[in-house]
């Protein structure tokens, strides 16, 4: 088991980390979208997407895995009215390889974000 570390995505906000490889397998702790410095993106559902898909970018390649190599997306959103902006935008990232997904509405998120998503990914 290794712990993936990078200053290039948000520090832990609590006693977790960003992700763990076991064997070839990489599990991503939940990324919201505050920025590498801890400040949170400002903007609409689309915008946070976005940074939390920089953030998982950042960790995946830390990992020595990558968008390409995910197997399992969860995705949670505060509002599910927020469905359509949020899949627009993780249509960006993953428009020729689609892992399998779940997304589910949540009462709320750390920092009061709209959206959370985490993956595993294989290791190259």
């Amino acid at each position: 088991m290794k712990i993936i570390q990078t200053n290039e995505a948000p520090a832990a906000i609590g006693p977790y980390s960003q992700g763990i490889t076991v064997n070839n397998l990489f599990y991503s702790s939940g990324q919201i979208p505050l920025k590498a410095d801890g400040v949170m993106a400002e903007g609409d559902v689309k915008v946070q997407t976005h940074q939390v898909f920089i953030n998982l970018q950042a960790v995946l390649k830390e990992a020595g895995a990558s968008l390409e190599t995910v197997v399992k997306a969860t995705v949670f959103i505060k509002n599910m009215d927020d469905f359509a902006s949020i899949n627009e935008v993780y249509g960006e990232y993953f428009h020729t390889h689609k892992p399998a997904r779940s997304c589910v509405e949540v009462a709320r998120l750390p920092k009061d974000s709209l959206v959370e998503i985490e993956v595993v990914a294989l290791v190259k």
